[in-house]
């Protein structure tokens, strides 16, 4: 998943961009509201997080003018402000959901999951498709394997899928958009940030490993010519 943060703390901001991006993310960091609205007139995002105390325009103004440009992806306000007043005005002006500074990494990267979540119209942290099971909380991929006919004893048992890091997040991101289509170009876009670079034929790599990982599954990644990728079970004929 592609995340913007907003933080003019290059410390603070530094450990944000770390501990998402060892979660998956990518990350891409600015220091300043202006640039923040500037970077969505050319950029997609899946999710941000803001700062409220920002220089010149401040994270609820920030946050403001991105619902009144039309951006609907999930926002999280970060503030050292805990004053009733403050959670409302941000909440009122667009915000999705609010944490106090200091806060634990993994509180943060729950409230981002439940977003996420949120926003794809999920309702649990563990995404299924098929046989497939995704744990977005625990990061573990699962598939369950048919019982034998020939061994009647032995029942089906899930079993780990092993997903590198970018499998990972093309699998998540397939797993929310399903059983609509995933568009491709947003899906290279959830891959990378500005510091990297991935090409689209890059994207077909990681899609050709997770067919022959889910096929045997009873899984199919179904290419949608001219948009991107579906995931389907195999039926029969």
């Amino acid at each position: 998943m592609r995340l913007l943060l907003v933080e003019d703390d290059v410390l603070v901001a530094s450990g944000i961009k770390l501990g998402l991006s060892n979660a998956g993310y990518a990350v891409d960091w600015v220091g300043s509201a202006e640039r923040a609205l500037e970077v969505c007139q050319s950029d997609s995002f899946d999710i941000a997080v803001i700062d409220i105390g920002l220089p010149a325009m401040d994270g609820l103004t920030l946050t403001q003018a991105l619902r009144e440009q039309g951006h609907t992806m999930p926002v999280l306000i970060l503030t050292a402000r805990d004053a009733l007043q403050d959670r409302v005005q941000g909440l009122d002006k667009g915000a999705d959901d609010y944490m106090v500074k200091p806060f634990e990494l993994p509180e943060l990267l729950a409230r981002l999951r439940a977003l996420l979540r949120r926003s794809q119209a999920a309702t649990s942290a563990v995404l299924r498709f098929g046989a497939l099971e995704l744990d977005t909380a625990l990061r573990q991929a699962t598939v369950l394997v048919a019982a034998d006919p020939q061994n009647p004893g032995v029942p089906a048992t899930r079993q780990p899928l092993e997903l590198g890091p970018r499998e990972w997040t093309v699998m998540e991101y397939l797993l929310l958009q399903a059983p609509k289509p995933a568009n491709k170009d947003k899906l290279l876009q959830a891959l990378t940030g500005w510091d990297k670079e991935i090409t689209p034929n890059a994207v077909e790599v990681y899609i050709s490993r997770l067919r022959a990982k889910l096929e045997p599954h009873g899984i199919a990644l179904r290419s949608i010519r001219g948009f991107g990728y579906r995931l389907e079970r195999l039926g029969p004929g």
